[in-house]
C-alpha cells in the first residue's frame, strides 16, 4: 500500500508540474509558461505556389494535422486547461500552416489512428514524431524536420548502467510503443539474441505517459525505449529516471522525423519548401530551442530520404 501511495504521489507531482517551473533539457533552459504563446511565421509564396491546383484540404482553408495527444513533452502536452494541445509538434504544424497561408486545425489523436486518417484524407498530414521508413514510404510521402534519436531510460536507482546493443536487452522488460521504429529495432535485436541462445526480451506496451511512469517506477518494467527528447524532458523534470544509452532511429543508420502526407497528394513539395523557409528565417530554431530539441535540428528538409529498412 505504501509503495502504491508513493507512486501515485509521484505521478500526481509529474502531472501538476508540467507547467509549474522552468526546466533545463539538453542544455537549453525552457520557460514553460512562455511556451504557451504561439510562434508564428510569414506566408511563403513559393510554398503556396506549389500546392496542387484544385487540391481539396480536409477542412477548406485549413491545414488539418493529426497529432498524437499522449501528454509527452516536449513533443505534445496539454496546457493547464487540459484541452489546448501544445508542444513542438504543434509548433511545427503552425509554422507549416502559416507558411502555406492556411489556418491550423490540430486534431488530437492516437498513434494508431494517424495512418488510416492520413491515407483516407481525414487529415492533411500527421506531425506526430513519425520516422521515415522504407515500409512507410510505400504508403506516404515525407518532408523531414528533425533528426530521430532514441534513448534508453531506467529508474534512477536501477542497477542497469548501459543499454546500447542487442546483447544488453536480453531478458529485460522494456517499455516500447507498438508499431514504432523503436519496436522494430528491439525486435531485430531480440532475433539476433535468440539466435545466439540469449534470453528473449519482453516488450511492455502502455497506453500513456502515466502508465509508462508507473510501470517503470513500480518495477514492472526495467527500461523505457523511445524518443530521446521525451526521456530527457522527464528525467530533467522529475529526476526519477536516467539515460543509459542512445541509438539512431534508423539503426544502424541515421533516420529523420518527418511531416507525413498521403502518397501522391502533392503536399510533400510545398511542405518541404515551407520547412526550408522557416529553417532559413530562424523560426524553426525558435521552436526547437524553446522545447530543448536544438540537438536534433536539421540544416534542411528533404522529401522521402532513406530511412529505417532502406
Amino acid at each position: 500500500m505504501q509503495k502504491k501511495s508513493l507512486i501515485a504521489l509521484m505521478l500526481l507531482s509529474l502531472s501538476s508540474s508540467v507547467f509549474a517551473d522552468d526546466v533545463a533539457v539538453n542544455g537549453q533552459q525552457i520557460s514553460l509558461e512562455a511556451n504557451k504563446s504561439p510562434v508564428n511565421t510569414a506566408k511563403n509564396a513559393a510554398a503556396i505556389a506549389q500546392i496542387p491546383a484544385g487540391h481539396k484540404f480536409a477542412v477548406p482553408g485549413s491545414f488539418t494535422v493529426a497529432v498524437a495527444a499522449q501528454n509527452s513533452p516536449p513533443l505534445t502536452v496539454f496546457s493547464d486547461d487540459n484541452k489546448t494541445l501544445l508542444g513542438s509538434e504543434v509548433d511545427i504544424a503552425r509554422l507549416v500552416a502559416d507558411s502555406l497561408g492556411l489556418k491550423l486545425n490540430v486534431v488530437p489523436t492516437s498513434w494508431e489512428d494517424w495512418p488510416l486518417g492520413v491515407a483516407s484524407g481525414k487529415y492533411d498530414a500527421a506531425i506526430s514524431n513519425v520516422t521515415v521508413t522504407k515500409e512507410r514510404k510505400e504508403r506516404f510521402d515525407f518532408a523531414t524536420y528533425r533528426k530521430d534519436s532514441l534513448g534508453f531510460y531506467v529508474k534512477a536507482s536501477s542497477p542497469i548502467k548501459s543499454l546500447s546493443k542487442a546483447e544488453d536487452i536480453a531478458g529485460l522488460r522494456i517499455i516500447v510503443g507498438s508499431g514504432t521504429n523503436q519496436e522494430a529495432i528491439l525486435l531485430a535485436w531480440d532475433k539476433e539474441n535468440q539466435a545466439k541462445g540469449l534470453k528473449p526480451f519482453t516488450p511492455v506496451y502502455t497506453k500513456d505517459d502515466a502508465a509508462q511512469t508507473l510501470a517503470l517506477q513500480s518495477g514492472r518494467a526495467d527500461a523505457y525505449f523511445g524518443p530521446n527528447v521525451i526521456g530527457a524532458w522527464k528525467a530533467a523534470l522529475t529526476h526519477q529516471t536516467r539515460l543509459v544509452g542512445s541509438v539512431d532511429g534508423g539503426w544502424p543508420k541515421a533516420a529523420h522525423i518527418a511531416v507525413t502526407v498521403k502518397k501522391g497528394s502533392g503536399l510533400a513539395e510545398p511542405i518541404n519548401t515551407a520547412l526550408n523557409g522557416v529553417i532559413k528565417n530562424g523560426d524553426y530554431d525558435k521552436v526547437l530551442n524553446r522545447w530543448g530539441e536544438g540537438v536534433e535540428r536539421l540544416d534542411h528538409s528533404e522529401i522521402n530520404p532513406a530511412g529505417l529498412g532502406d
